[in-house]
């Protein structure tokens, strides 16, 4: 993988898609990958309405869903046990490790995790 490839957590799909310009510009030109966790996630969202829903869509063709395969299985078993992270965090952080892909976040907790290229995004009021 190289430099043009970013990983995005569920909290940086939503700032994104929220119209974050920081994080906007950030992405021009990057391959953009998520988790199929990710992907869950937005579309579980009890408050979407059929806008929404089509910009889900959109941005989901735009970017790269990662599955769960055995290597990210056994990384999440692994991480859970060692870390204690919520097991959507840890499939989402074993995702950009098995990849080898830097991942851009506003949770905290992905501190924690050995060997993981994080950016810890700080979100602008």
């Amino acid at each position: 993988m190289s430099g043009s490839e970013i990983f995005l957590d569920t909290n940086t799909c939503i700032y994104f898609l929220n119209g974050d310009k920081v994080l906007a510009d950030f992405l021009q030109g990057q391959s953009v990958y998520i988790s199929v966790i990710t992907e869950i996630e937005l579309f579980a969202f009890h408050g979407n309405n059929d806008i929404a829903i089509g910009i889900l869509n959109d941005f989901i063709d735009s970017v790269t869903v990662l599955d769960i395969d055995k290597e990210i299985k056994t990384a999440t078993i692994e991480m859970r046990k060692l870390y204690k992270l919520k097991i959507p965090d840890t499939i989402i952080a074993a995702s950009a490790l098995s990849y080898s892909l830097p991942i851009i976040t506003a949770d905290k907790g992905f501190k924690k995790i050995t060997g993981l290229d994080l950016i810890l995004y700080d979100v602008l009021s």
